[in-house]
């Protein structure tokens, strides 16, 4: 019935994840073997009379290790959409942040994206969200129409849509 979303005895809910290939928890692991190996390749080099390596070995983990933190602090990025008991709930989560916006089912406008590259808009009670930031842009106009379907259910009355 629905392409993006799961449908529970609770409501109609989308979860949107960013898509990534290692998690936090695998990015450490890689990068404590990363950092072994290359201090003992710098120790070698280092009992061998050529002492400059080290330094350079740190400096080049300190550059690894900034860039995998800044990767591992978006890997879990989100939003969660859900539509239940005649309301909107628009939650997403950045950088470990969480923001949560709740619109009421009478008076939602859901706008597909107007162009390639934009978001799927919501608005109504005087706020508005963009949603689908983690969705392929040519199925951001599937969810906006799933989100128009899932709050025309509720309106009807009807418990899962």
């Amino acid at each position: 019935m629905y392409r993006l979303a799961s449908v529970t005895a609770d409501g109609t809910h989308w979860v949107l994840r960013r898509n990534c290939s290692v998690t936090p928890r695998q990015l450490g692991s890689i990068y404590a073997l990363l950092s072994a190996l290359s201090l003992v390749v710098a120790g070698f080099f280092w009992t061998h009379g050529a002492w400059m390596v080290l330094p350079f070995s740190l400096v080049e983990l300190v550059a690894v290790g900034v860039a995998f933190l800044v990767y591992a602090r978006h890997a879990t990025d989100g939003e969660h959409i859900c539509v239940s008991c005649g309301r909107l709930v628009v939650e997403r989560e950045n950088a470990g942040r969480l923001s949560r916006i709740e619109f009421a089912g009478h008076a939602i406008r859901v706008e597909g994206p107007s162009g390639h590259c934009s978001l799927v808009s919501v608005r109504g009670g005087g706020r508005s969200a963009e949603v689908g930031r983690y969705v392929r842009a040519d199925l951001r106009p599937v969810l906006a129409r799933e989100i128009r379907r899932a709050l025309r259910g509720q309106e009807a009355g009807v418990g899962i849509p």
